[in-house]
């Protein structure tokens, strides 16, 4: 395994200039002397979205979601303690390659990956759920997959490459992993082809359509399960008047109140190990409104985390 600095391209985004009693997340990242509580990863590619027949512009979506998360404030509660237990090892070196790409991402995953520390992958196009998978497959761990989505994302890979569409198609027909339990949340039937649904219910797991989804159904996804468990959050499935920076937008798809919930539902759970956020893409945004949406998905998944680890809030020494 290749180390570190072979595979990362540390971060350049700065935090926003301001007073000393008006700290930014920015500024609190990484302060913390002990070992990180989470690691975030950047995946700058898009690859697997022109392969799927997409939009190109999701491979500048970690520093977008990272210039929009940097500048938030942590906040008044338990997460403001956890940020400076976050570290942001930047992005992994893309080639273009896509399959080579997935390999890379996996690596970085796998050295990480464990119930110590919870790993948060700033996407990329949706395939960057697949090298998610496969940093699991690394680690020799089987994991549940949950799997925020308009779309079922179980297409065959074109021409033996993953796309965007094909991560869960892949990761369930993985040749050396036991078949994964795979919930998919937030389908929208005019997105899903039938054939998907039937290869759904061949599978074992769950999927749920943007109408059944309450605050009760949220928790219910990840209540009760004791597996370590990936979570995928594809922007797509937010409706395209919150989202519309996105690769494939959605009319009719969740509203950010639910989607938020699901994220800080993801956090709370100790089942959860490791998220993805992907398919930001900053060319089609409008005044930034989906990586600002993205960055506070991983603003109340860290809350989250922050209430499940017990963390206390953190005091700046002067």
């Amino acid at each position: 395994m290749r180390n570190d600095k072979e595979m990362l391209i540390p971060p350049t985004i700065e935090p926003p200039l301001t007073q000393p009693d008006d700290l930014r997340i920015g500024h609190l990242l990484g302060m913390s002397e002990e070992a990180p509580s989470v690691i975030l990863i950047g995946f700058p590619s898009d690859q697997g979205v022109l392969l799927n027949g997409g939009r190109p512009g999701a491979a500048e979506g970690p520093d977008a979601i990272r210039r929009a998360f940097y500048a938030m404030t942590p906040g008044s509660a338990g997460a403001h303690g956890l940020f400076p237990k976050v570290k942001d090892l930047g992005n992994v070196q893309v080639s273009g390659d896509v399959v080579a790409d997935l390999e890379a991402l996996a690596d970085v995953v796998s050295a990480y990956l464990g119930p110590e520390t919870i790993v948060a992958i700033l996407g990329g196009g949706h395939e960057t759920a697949y090298g998610h998978f496969l940093g699991y497959v690394s680690s020799n761990v089987a994991p549940r997959i949950v799997n925020w989505d308009a779309h079922a994302d179980v297409r065959p890979p074109r021409d033996g490459k993953p796309t965007s569409g094909s991560s869960f198609y892949l990761a369930l027909e993985h040749e050396t992993h036991p078949t994964p339990d795979y919930t998919v949340v937030g389908l929208l039937p005019h997105s899903v082809a039938p054939a998907h649904v039937d290869y759904l219910h061949d599978h074992p797991g769950r999927h749920l359509w943007r109408e059944e989804i309450d605050g009760d159904a949220i928790d219910e996804v990840y209540a009760g399960s004791t597996d370590p468990t990936m979570v995928s959050f594809d922007l797509d499935a937010v409706d395209q008047a919150y989202a519309p920076g996105v690769s494939a937008p959605a009319a009719g798809g969740l509203d950010p109140t639910r989607w938020l919930h699901g994220a800080y539902a993801a956090g709370v759970s100790p089942a959860v190990w490791s998220i993805d956020i992907c398919e930001l893409n900053p060319i089609y945004d409008i005044d930034n409104q989906t990586a600002r949406l993205a960055a506070l998905t991983l603003w109340h998944f860290l809350s989250g985390c922050a209430a499940r680890l017990g963390v206390k809030r953190f005091l700046r020494s002067r």
